[in-house]
């Protein structure tokens, strides 16, 4: 797990086993497995809630690794409604949003993920996982 610093472009989203989890079923952690696109080799995915990721706002910030256009059109994220800002300009689900890079232990192909997780509503709280992305890094 780390973080993107350099431009990248999304090339194709990968499949993943599992993408929500509600209440207990994310901790201690959420895990789940994604499809690497290039091998097919099965990856395991553990997002440990506020430990995992980084924020969303690192990627787009000054376009610096991706754009917001980049993310709104391949999905990755929304725009958050006015009433929930404090979250950010962009999230998953209107929670605080998050994204880490990872790599195929098989092939090495490069893939970054975007999840949220925060509460709901009282008594519910959701971890979700937008996707899993193959990337490759802009020369």
């Amino acid at each position: 797990m780390y973080a993107i610093s350099k431009r990248i472009n999304i090339l194709q989203k990968a499949t993943a086993a599992k993408s929500t989890f509600i209440n207990d079923e994310a901790l201690p952690s959420a895990a789940t497995t994604f499809t690497c696109c290039d091998c097919g080799q099965e990856n395991n995915l553990e997002i440990i809630p506020y430990h995992s990721g980084f924020p969303i706002l690192q990627v787009y910030q000054d376009n610096k690794v991706l754009s917001k256009t980049d993310l709104l059109s391949n999905g990755m994220v929304s725009e958050t409604p006015q009433m929930m800002s404090h979250f950010g300009e962009l999230t998953v689900h209107n929670l605080p949003t998050l994204y880490f890079g990872t790599d195929c232990i098989s092939c090495h192909t490069k893939y970054i993920c975007i999840f949220s997780y925060g509460e709901k509503q009282p008594g519910l709280t959701v971890l979700n996982i937008s996707g899993v992305w193959k990337y490759e890094e802009v020369i």
